[in-house]
């Protein structure tokens, strides 16, 4: 069976640039990545013979949703009990761990099964009836991208099966890992249903079928089928099931007619490490993209810097300069970016790069196929890289992510994150009713929020994996700008809730 994918002009973009260090870094990680898993496959295989039960119940529920196949694909399939399992004609696993599919061939040396990692790899040809990402999602690097290559791997009247563990028993897993109960994994995911249904929406899929199963994870003679088959899907006891799962069909790709054109508002204060990897790393968008710096009064060079890498620069992006001036904070500099914009659709890019300039093409799809009308970056969904955000800043993150998505009554995840993307258009009709909420956020990320929300805009989330900074300091406070966080919350609440 021949691997082959097609690659995102993106991806062929970036392959004949030499590696960046975030490019050399990312390598690094992905190759820890699968020495731990070669490492864990041994202990799997003598644990999956020893607690067997867990996996027994996984094989029936997603034996229950496999109907009418002739081609399965299984992605993550480890040891390949699951697919194996499957009364299916033909049945292909790929995994990115090449011991776990050694193992895999030696158990079940009827199937077929390959190396793959499915964010990278040539995969196995399509198109297939059934893919299958059973407990594996959690150690996905993008699960977008890894969505979107399913996608292209799935027949139009296919189906996609997702299982993933239920997020609140992430305590109890953890405590069975160091019991030895359970195999132990390195850091994962822990979504909500609510995560994957919007990242399966993200990659065009329509999930057709959810629920949970699963309430309890070991033998109990009578107990544990009662409560397994019966009471798992029971209201209020469902939420206590260990297992999520989706089933999702391919939804038709919409793209407009004629692309539109991309400006990139990247404020900047003392930024100078970060120009060139900014417009080195930053992929072409659309008709034409171009990036608008905006210096604050840099100290640091950081202003040379933009007007050497301006000079110098010969490739396909066009890059432009604007003086802060007088103006302090990054809401009135991202405001001035977008005065200064020439282009259809308005990005933000915080030049510090702990949001990677390479996920700024999933924000324009999912603006310009319509899947929101304001793309808003979610920092929360993914585990973060080193020390990218400081415990008590991930709790307020936390905490203004869910307040703001009571206040405004959509769903928002994370409200402080600086990527955030929308038309021009829906700009110009915020600035215009600016004066309802008047001048009150120096940062910028509540005003457009509140803008949109107000105009009832449909805010979308779009998780990114957060990354530690590698040049400069935070310009975060976090008692006196959480304090003020806390008031605009506040005046929000008075302003859309109360009307005063």
């Amino acid at each position: 069976m021949a691997l082959n994918v097609p690659r995102h002009p993106v991806e062929q973009a970036a392959s004949r640039l030499p590696a960046s260090e975030f490019d050399q870094r990312e390598a690094e990680r992905r190759r820890h990545r699968v020495e731990a898993y070669d490492r864990i496959a041994e202990w799997r295989e003598e644990h999956v013979a020893k607690h067997h039960y867990y996996s027994e119940q996984v094989r029936r529920l997603v034996g229950s949703l496999v109907v009418d196949a002739r081609r399965v694909l299984e992605v993550g399939c480890g040891l390949g009990d699951l697919l194996a399992s499957l009364p299916v004609p033909e049945r292909v696993g790929i995994d990115i761990s090449p011991r776990m599919i050694e193992l895999a061939k030696q158990r079940h040396p009827g199937e077929t099964f390959f190396v793959a990692d499915v964010e990278r790899d040539p995969l196995p040809e399509g198109p297939f009836d059934v893919i299958i990402l059973s407990d594996a999602i959690g150690h996905l690097d993008d699960i977008q991208r890894a969505f979107e290559r399913i996608y292209g791997l799935l027949s139009p009247k296919g189906r996609f099966i997702v299982t993933y563990y239920n997020f609140v028993w992430e305590p109890a897993l953890k405590l069975a890992e160091r019991l030895g109960m359970k195999t132990p994994w390195p850091d994962q995911n822990w979504l909500s249903m609510g995560d994957i249904e919007n990242l399966l929406r993200l990659a065009d899929f329509d999930p057709v079928r959810q629920g949970t199963n699963v309430l309890v994870p070991f033998h109990v003679p009578v107990v544990s089928e009662i409560a397994n088959r019966a009471l798992s899907n029971v209201p209020v006891l469902r939420e206590a099931s260990l297992i999520d799962y989706f089933v999702a069909r391919p939804l038709p790709k919409r793209m407009p007619a004629a692309l539109p054109s991309v400006s990139i508002i990247c404020p900047t204060k003392n930024e100078r490490g970060n120009i060139r990897e900014a417009v080195r790393r930053t992929p072409l968008m659309g008709s034409a993209t171009e990036i608008v710096f905006v210096d604050g009064n840099s100290n640091d060079g950081t202003r040379e810097e933009i007007q050497t890498v301006i000079a110098e620069y010969k490739g396909p992006l066009q890059l432009r300069l604007v003086d802060q001036g007088d103006g302090k904070g990054k809401g009135d500099a991202v405001r001035k970016g977008f005065a200064a914009a020439k282009y259809d659709v308005l990005m933000i890019l915080d030049s510090d790069l702990t949001v990677p300039p390479e996920d700024l093409p999933k924000f324009y799809d999912a603006l310009v196929t319509s899947k929101g009308e304001f793309i808003n970056g979610v920092r929360l969904v993914y585990p973060m890289e080193g020390q990218a955000m400081r415990f008590l800043n991930l709790l307020g993150n936390k905490f203004f992510g869910a307040a703001l998505a009571w206040l405004l009554e959509q769903h928002i995840k994370d409200s402080l994150c600086g990527t955030k993307v929308l038309y021009r258009r829906d700009y110009e009709r915020i600035a215009e009713n600016r004066a309802f909420f008047g001048e009150f956020d120096p940062f910028g990320d509540f005003d457009l929020l509140f803008g949109a929300a107000r105009l009832n805009l449909k805010i979308v989330d779009l998780p990114v994996r957060y990354r530690a900074r590698t040049y400069g300091d935070t310009k975060i406070s976090r008692f006196s700008h959480g304090w003020l966080l806390l008031k605009m919350t506040a005046f929000g609440f008075r302003k859309l809730r109360m009307g005063l």
